[in-house]
């Protein structure tokens, strides 16, 4: 984790303010590290006996990460069996399916170890997401930014676990203006399932922010956005027929002949339906 302090604002600062929410104090939970979460912050360090200047580098990060873990298990995210199999009866899905999906788009993990959702930010996706809102992407390209904005899809910028929250928040800091932000949302990838934000509002989330709020939550959450995505898309009985190149297609797009995600998703399955 960086080190944040008064001012910043990033996915760490919404991280620690969800921290700091269920160890008690009254904070806003948001990706903005104002002056009440300044307050708590060095009420924290006065009780931890840290040095009291406000700034959460690596102590203040361990002392709240292991101050958080007497008071809620990070189990309380995680799905369970059953969570899988009530998903399956749902949806008339054989378990294996799911846990196949499951396996291959996160390898089982919706969240990294510091309890953020897993991510995956998409250049391409941030050009296309910007359009849409009505902002030349080409303003903002330059040699800092190659690595967050370009035209067409690569995979060469991916960098995978908590470096994708750099890429994201690189994304998101272009300029102070909410279109940026919810663009730079939308062009990730989220949680269990790897849903992509742009597609929060059409399987019947209010804003891409409650739908970063809920795959913040739980896997289970992960699961239910994962539910919604397969019905909007018409995609249960694709896989309830095992079809998996057509569900690469809808799923991941063209790409998924590059990646093999259909092949995968075959091996996965037998795996699990031994």
């Amino acid at each position: 984790m960086r080190t944040i302090k008064l001012g910043t604002k990033s996915s760490e600062v919404y991280y620690l303010n969800e921290l700091l929410s269920k160890l008690g104090y009254s904070v806003v939970v948001s990706d903005h590290f104002g002056a009440v979460t300044d307050k708590a912050i060095r009420d924290f360090q006065l009780k931890n006996n840290l040095v009291v200047d406000g700034v959460v580098g690596l102590k203040t990060w361990s002392a709240i990460l292991e101050k958080s873990k007497s008071l809620f298990s990070a189990n309380s995210k995680l799905l369970s069996e059953q969570n899988l199999i009530d998903f399956s009866k749902q949806f008339n899905l054989e378990l294996a399916v799911v846990k196949a999906v499951n396996e291959v788009e996160s390898n089982g993990k919706g969240f990294l170890v510091d309890g953020r959702p897993k991510i995956l930010f998409e250049g391409h996706i941030f050009w296309r997401e910007l359009e849409k809102k009505g902002i030349n992407p080409e303003i903002y390209l330059n040699s800092n930014t190659q690595d967050i904005l370009f035209e067409n899809y690569t995979k060469k910028y991916y960098v995978g676990g908590s470096g994708e929250y750099l890429r994201l928040e690189k994304a998101r800091s272009l300029a102070q203006d909410k279109k940026i932000i919810d663009a730079a949302n939308s062009s990730a990838s989220w949680g269990l399932f790897q849903i992509m934000g742009f597609n929060a509002v059409s399987i019947g989330y209010n804003s891409i922010n409650e739908f970063v709020e809920k795959m913040n939550k739980s896997e289970g959450e992960q699961l239910k956005a994962f539910g919604l995505f397969l019905e909007k898309n018409n995609l249960i009985s694709v896989l309830r027929n095992k079809n998996w190149a057509s569900f690469a297609l809808k799923y991941n797009g063209p790409a998924y002949k590059t990646n093999k995600y259909d092949e995968k998703l075959m091996r996965a399955y037998l795996k699990y339906s031994r």
